[in-house]
């Protein structure tokens, strides 16, 4: 979904990007985290509605860029370096099925689920008892396995909206500990 005409260290928004930018618009809160931020464009988004909002990034290079938007930039692996509990995390997780991860901003390993699983795990030790994350998967990936694991992982999930696009369906999920 990046484009790729424009080479970048970072995910660029995209129409995936986008649609979740649309179901942020009502969410307010104290604390707010944006995992794999890229540009800060979703980050930016939350910034009216919450007194903090925090973006992570494994590059470097995103974070300098999304700190142009948000003054909490943090280069870490999803989010193992906070402490803080969020009212709402948000990610547009690397979903697609690959072999190895070339494209960090996009491949999510076998069946487009090892990363996810690796980022919603991190989220879950950062989330308030009564927050919430929500997370953009698609048809590419193996999204019914990903909203199992979710489950198993002690998170009640619901799928509050779909997209459907020429070669795949976006599917943005709500997830909340039970």
């Amino acid at each position: 979904m990046q484009n790729k005409s424009i080479k970048t260290e970072y995910y660029l928004p995209a129409e995936d990007t986008i649609f979740f930018a649309n179901y942020l618009q009502n969410e307010k809160g104290n604390y707010a985290l944006d995992i794999g931020t890229g540009s800060g464009y979703l980050a930016n988004v939350l910034l009216p509605h919450f007194e903090v909002v925090v973006a992570t990034d494994i590059n470097f290079e995103a974070t300098k860029k999304a700190h142009h938007l948000i003054e909490n930039c943090i280069c870490c692996h999803s989010a193992d370096s906070l402490i803080i509990k969020f009212d709402l995390v948000i990610c547009n997780l690397p979903y697609l099925p690959s072999e190895e991860i070339t494209d960090p901003t996009v491949d999510g390993l076998k069946e487009g689920l090892s990363v996810p699983l690796q980022i919603i795990k991190s989220a879950k030790n950062i989330m308030k008892k009564d927050g919430k994350m929500l997370y953009l998967t698609s048809s590419l990936a193996n999204y019914k396995k990903l909203f199992e694991e979710t489950e198993s992982l002690g998170f009640h999930a619901k799928i509050i909206a779909t997209k459907k696009m020429f070669f795949e369906e976006l599917i943005l999920v709500q997830i909340v500990l039970k």
